[in-house]
C-alpha cells in the first residue's frame, strides 16, 4: 500500500490512449448457439428439409435487421473518468483538503462537467471526496489512524482466508497467478504508484476469488481501494518501498506453491503489518 504525496493539479487524462483497459487473458469469448435457436434449427431438419437460402429460422438474426442501438457511450465515458480520478487520488494529484469543481476537471479531461460530476458522486459514496455545495468536491483528509484501522480490518478478513486456501488450493492454481504478481513488480520498478495500486488490488482479488465467495471479494477489494488513498501529509512512497511490497507477492506465491504454511503465515501477516505504514 502506497501513500501519495500532495501535488497540485491533475494531468490531462482524457486523450487517445489515456484511458486504456487492463490487458485481458487473451482468450476469445466462447461462442455458443442459444438453446432455442438450436432447437428450432433441429426441428426444421427433422421435418425433412434444411432452410432454403435466404429463409429465416425464428430466433436467427439477418443482415437486413438494424443493429441494436448502442446505449453505453455515456456510461463508458463516466467509467473512464472515474478510473482517471481514482488514479489521480492514488498519485496525490488530487490533493487532500482541496476543492475541485466538475467544470474545471471536465475542461482538463476534455469532457463536459456531467460525467465528471457523476464520477465524483460515486467517489463521494466511497468516501474519497466530500460534496461542497455550490463549489464542487473536497478530497477527504485521512490520518494514519484510519490507515491502520483499514489494515487491521483487511487482515481480519484476508489472513484466515489465505491460510485456508493455502491448505486446499493445488499448486498449479497458484502458478496461474504468477503474471499478476509480476505485474506489481513491473509497476513498482518504474515507481508508477497508480499502476501499482491497480496491479496490487488485482493480485489480492485473484487470490481471494479462489475462495468462491464473491461477497468477500467485493468487501475486501473496497477496503483495499480505500487503503490506497493518500494521507493528509507525508513523504511520497519510495520506489524501494513499492519493490519491497511487490516482492512479498512473489515470495508468497512461492510459499503457496510449495505449501510451506509457516512461511505463508509469516509473509501474509508481515504484508498487512506493512500496509499501515
Amino acid at each position: 500500500m502506497e501513500q501519495g504525496s500532495a501535488r497540485e493539479g491533475v494531468r490531462p487524462a482524457y486523450a487517445p490512449g489515456a484511458f486504456s483497459r487492463a490487458p485481458g487473458d487473451g482468450r476469445m469469448p466462447e461462442c455458443r448457439v442459444p438453446e432455442q435457436a438450436r432447437g428450432e434449427q433441429a426441428g426444421v431438419e427433422r421435418a425433412g428439409r434444411r432452410p432454403a437460402d435466404g429463409e429465416r429460422v425464428r430466433g436467427e438474426h439477418t443482415h437486413s435487421e438494424p443493429p441494436a442501438p448502442r446505449v453505453v457511450q455515456r456510461h463508458s465515458v463516466r467509467g473512464q473518468i472515474l478510473d482517471a480520478l481514482r488514479a489521480a487520488l492514488v498519485d496525490g494529484e488530487l490533493v487532500p483538503g482541496q476543492v475541485y469543481s466538475a467544470p474545471a476537471l471536465g475542461a482538463r479531461f476534455g469532457v463536459s462537467a456531467t460525467p465528471v460530476r457523476e464520477a465524483m458522486q460515486r467517489l463521494a459514496v466511497e468516501g474519497a471526496v466530500e460534496v461542497v455545495p455550490n463549489r464542487g468536491f473536497r478530497v477527504s483528509e485521512r490520518g494514519p489512524r484510519e490507515l491502520a484501522e483499514l489494515a487491521e480490518v483487511r487482515a481480519l478478513i484476508e489472513v484466515p482466508v489465505m491460510m485456508g486456501l493455502a491448505r486446499t488450493v493445488p499448486a498449479h492454481r497458484w502458478c496461474g497467478l504468477r503474471p499478476l504478481a509480476e505485474a506489481t513488480v513491473t509497476a513498482a520498478a518504474v515507481g508508477d504508484r497508480a499502476a501499482y495500486a491497480e496491479s496490487d488490488r488485482a493480485f489480492h482479488r485473484a487470490v481471494l476469488m479462489l475462495s468462491g465467495n464473491e461477497q468477500l471479494v467485493a468487501v475486501a477489494d473496497e477496503l483495499h481501494r480505500r487503503s490506497q488513498w493518500p494521507l493528509m501529509s507525508g513523504p511520497a512512497t519510495r520506489r524501494a518501498d513499492l519493490l519491497a511490497d511487490a516482492s512479498e507477492h512473489t515470495a508468497l506465491l512461492d510459499a503457496l506453491v510449495s505449501q510451506d504454511l509457516a512461511v505463508v503465515q509469516a509473509l501474509v501477516r508481515e504484508h498487512f503489518a506493512g500496509a499501515d505504514r
